[in-house]
C-alpha cells in the first residue's frame, strides 16, 4: 500500500472515530442536535474513504480515485470542524468554512464518478 492510501485510510479511521464520539456526545446531550447531525456524515464518509481507497489499491493504484478519496475525507473534517466548533468552543474557523467542507464533499463524489465514468481510474497496470 503506497503511503497516500495509508494517510488516507488514517484519516478514514480519525474521522469514523470522531463520528462515533458525536454519536455517543448525541445520545447523552439532547440538547445539542448539532452533534446528530455531524455524527452520521463523518462515519458514511469514513467508510467511503476506505471504499475509495480499496478500489483504488485494486485498480494499481489511482490517482484520480486517491484524490476523490482525499476531496470526499477532507470536506467530512472541514465541515464537520466547521458545524462543531461555534457551539463547543465559541469561534468559527473561517468564514464559509461549512459550506467549503461540504462542496469539497461534493466535489469528491462528482470527481470519483466522473473518474470512473471516463476511465480514469484505471490505475497503472
Amino acid at each position: 500500500m503506497r503511503i497516500v492510501h495509508q494517510a488516507l485510510v488514517a484519516l478514514a479511521g480519525f474521522l469514523g472515530m470522531c463520528g462515533v464520539a458525536a454519536a455517543a456526545a448525541a445520545a447523552h446531550m439532547p440538547d445539542m442536535p448539532v452533534y446528530g447531525v455531524v455524527a452520521p456524515i463523518l462515519m458514511i464518509h469514513a467508510a467511503a474513504v476506505v471504499g475509495i481507497v480499496a478500489l483504488s489499491v485494486a485498480q494499481g493504484g489511482s490517482g484520480a480515485l486517491d484524490f476523490a478519496a482525499a476531496l470526499v475525507g477532507l470536506g467530512a473534517a472541514l465541515f464537520s470542524a466547521a458545524v462543531l466548533l461555534p457551539p463547543l468552543m465559541d469561534m468559527r474557523l473561517f468564514p464559509m468554512a461549512a459550506p467549503a467542507g461540504g462542496m469539497t464533499m461534493m466535489g469528491g463524489w462528482l470527481w470519483l464518478s466522473v473518474a470512473v465514468l471516463l476511465g480514469l481510474a484505471r490505475g497503472r497496470d
